[in-house]
C-alpha cells in the first residue's frame, strides 16, 4: 500500500516525537526513528534533510495561549496553570522540547524562542509595560517549565501525585503575582 507524501511525513513526525520525548535529542538517531516508522532511513532524510531539521519540525509547538483580555484579571494565574496542565498532558511536542532542551543547546534555544515569542505578549498585555514583560514572562516560564520537569519528566512523587486542583491552588497565585502584581 502506497502512502501519500503527507502521510509519510506525518508518520515520520509521530515516530520522531515519540523517540525524542523518550530518549532526548542526543540519543535519538535517524535510524531509530526510521525503524519506529517502519520505513527506510533514506526516506527520513528525503523529507527532512537531517536530524536538526527533523527535530525542528517535530518540536514545532503552539502554546495556544488563551486571549487574556476577556478573562477576569484576578484569575489569570489559575487559568494559565490549568491551560498549561492541559498542554503538557495533550501534546507530546512540548515534552520533546523539555526533555531535549536540558541536554541540547539547539533544543534549549527552540524552547526559549517559543516561550519568548508566545508568553512575552501575554506579559505585555497584562502589565502594559514592555520593559518588564520579558522578566515577568521569564519568571512565569520558570514555574511552568519547572512544574513540567518535576511532574512529567522526573516524576517527583510529591509533585506527580498532586491532584490537578492542588497544582492550580499552589501555582496559580505565583503566576498571578509574576504576571500582574507590582515587584517587591
Amino acid at each position: 500500500m502506497r502512502r501519500t507524501s503527507d502521510e509519510t511525513k506525518a508518520i515520520i513526525l509521530a515516530a520522531a516525537r515519540e523517540r525524542f520525548a523518550r530518549e532526548g535529542y542526543e540519543r535519538t538517531t535517524i535510524r531509530g526513528i526510521a525503524a519506529d516508522a517502519r520505513i527506510d532511513a533514506s526516506m527520513v532524510m528525503r523529507y527532512f534533510g537531517n536530524k536538526e531539521r527533523l527535530f525542528t519540525a517535530a518540536s514545532d509547538f503552539d502554546l495556544k495561549l488563551p486571549a487574556l483580555a476577556d478573562l477576569p484579571r484576578e484569575q489569570v494565574g489559575r487559568l494559565l496553570v490549568e491551560h498549561f496542565l492541559d498542554r503538557w498532558e495533550e501534546d507530546e511536542a512540548l515534552m520533546v522540547l523539555l526533555r531535549s532542551g536540558v541536554t541540547n543547546d539547539d533544543a534549549a534555544e527552540r524552547m526559549r524562542s517559543i516561550f519568548a515569542r508566545q508568553l512575552w505578549p501575554v506579559a505585555v498585555e497584562l502589565d502594559g509595560d514592555a520593559s518588564s514583560a520579558a522578566r515577568r514572562a521569564g519568571l512565569a516560564a520558570s514555574q511552568i517549565l519547572g512544574l513540567a520537569l518535576c511532574r512529567y519528566i522526573l516524576r517527583l512523587p510529591s509533585i506527580a501525585e498532586m491532584s490537578r486542583d492542588e497544582v492550580v491552588e499552589w501555582l496559580g497565585p505565583t503566576l498571578q503575582r509574576y504576571l500582574t502584581e507590582e515587584a517587591a
